[in-house]
């Protein structure tokens, strides 16, 4: 079997560094939001670490992009335009998922360095990354100094809107975060796309199947 490199050295940082931060500011955000039900730090020092925590990831966000708009493996994340060959494809993708991978039928999506995402991930990445991160940093940044920002607030519906959807978007990512290491296991075998993101070699599996599990 042959090996595709899928995952370079910086995406691979990237990924594990948005990892950590991710976790920190789900903690730090708990803490903070329910301080009656968790006490892991002072409420100040929750503060502190998570808007701090979070700038650093506006900072990772930027470096991502600036590789979305620049890199010549951005393809992975181009939206399809062509609706009736999205539909099919990920019509198919849906049927591996939902039936075909237990039944040891191969992927429909064939992975290789410019195109690693099938078209669920491919639609999902870009929802994540260009909708609902864009909007997280947004209303965080005007929850961090609700007195600067107050004109910007009071132009979308005020401090309760602008909180309400950092909360609900933080739930869909805690959901998320619980969510993708189950997907990180739907590889030909259970580790092949952890080891990915490790090593940054991927196992060419022309669309074998995942090992039973």
């Amino acid at each position: 079997m042959s090996k595709v490199y899928v995952n370079p050295l910086p995406v691979r940082i990237w990924h594990w560094a948005n990892a950590l931060m991710f976790i920190i500011l789900i903690a730090t955000g708990l803490q903070i939001r329910y301080l009656d039900l968790f006490s892991l730090v002072s409420f100040r020092s929750a503060v502190t670490v998570h808007n701090w925590v979070a700038f650093a990831l506006i900072a990772n966000f930027f470096i991502w992009l600036l590789f979305y708009l620049f890199s010549d493996r951005n393809q992975a994340y181009h939206p399809e335009f062509n609706i009736l060959k999205l539909a099919d494809q990920s019509l198919k993708q849906m049927l591996y998922y939902g039936r075909g991978m237990f039944r040891g039928e191969p992927n429909p999506h064939h992975i290789d360095p410019y195109n690693k995402f099938n078209p669920l991930q491919r639609m999902l990445y870009q929802i994540l990354m260009l909708l609902l991160l864009p909007l997280q940093f947004a209303t965080g940044l005007l929850l961090w100094d609700v007195k600067r920002f107050q004109p910007y607030i009071d132009l979308v519906g005020g401090v309760r809107v602008v909180d309400t959807v950092h909360v609900l978007i933080f739930i869909f990512f805690v959901f998320y975060m619980f969510f993708h290491p189950y997907l990180a296991t739907l590889g030909h075998t259970p580790t092949a796309h952890i080891k990915a993101m490790i090593t940054g070699w991927e196992d060419d599996d022309h669309g074998q199947a995942p090992a039973a599990h």
